[in-house]
């Protein structure tokens, strides 16, 4: 996995964005999608989910492990095809600082209903302050939004979202969402989003 880490970001404080939503996930099995070193699959570990973390950097993983951490060395961008995660698995999806998009409808379809997406990762305006710099690296506006919407057979909620500048870890320009998958229906009184 292409992971946009920076020397300058601790990579043991998970995001606060994922900690914010974190409490929300519900039991079960959740993938930490280009984890790097495992912060957020530690985080997600301490909460009582048992955790895939996912990249292709040996190193990262090898970091990444530990208890109620299982591994996999996965490169996901030299064939999306071969996704080889079980569609409705997952009680939560995390991805941050990391982009491909022909992973998106892999990624919509291996949650199982009721299950969370968190995402978060740079978007357009960010070569001002430094790397990625790329536009392949780089959410344009509302992109996540879209990508939502842009899936019709997969319903989902957004209960968050994000764009635009932070100072923290380090400035940059940044989207997140926090989404919840659907079954049919809504429950009463709950808004349709998407």
């Amino acid at each position: 996995m292409h992971h946009l880490a920076d020397s300058n970001i601790d990579q043991d404080v998970p995001s606060a964005w994922v900690q914010r939503f974190a409490a929300l996930i519900p039991p079960g099995p959740v993938l930490d999608l280009a984890c790097g070193s495992g912060r957020h699959a530690r985080l997600l570990a301490a909460l009582g989910h048992p955790v895939l973390a996912a990249d292709r950097d040996s190193a990262a993983l090898a970091s990444a492990a530990g208890q109620g951490v299982v591994t996999m060395q996965v490169d996901l961008e030299a064939d999306a095809a071969a996704w080889p995660f079980e569609g409705g698995h997952f009680a939560a999806i995390i991805v941050t600082n990391y982009l491909h998009r022909p992973l998106f409808p892999h990624i919509l379809d291996s949650l199982a209903n009721g299950g969370l997406l968190i995402y978060e990762t740079f978007s357009n305006g960010n070569a001002l302050y430094g790397k990625p710099s790329n536009p392949n690296f780089l959410l344009s506006r509302g992109e996540l939004l879209e990508v939502l919407r842009q899936n019709p057979s997969v319903t989902m909620y957004v209960l968050g979202f994000e764009e635009g500048y932070t100072e923290t870890p380090k400035p940059a320009m940044v989207q997140r969402i926090c989404a919840i998958k659907s079954a049919a229906g809504l429950a009463p009184g709950q808004p349709r989003l998407f």
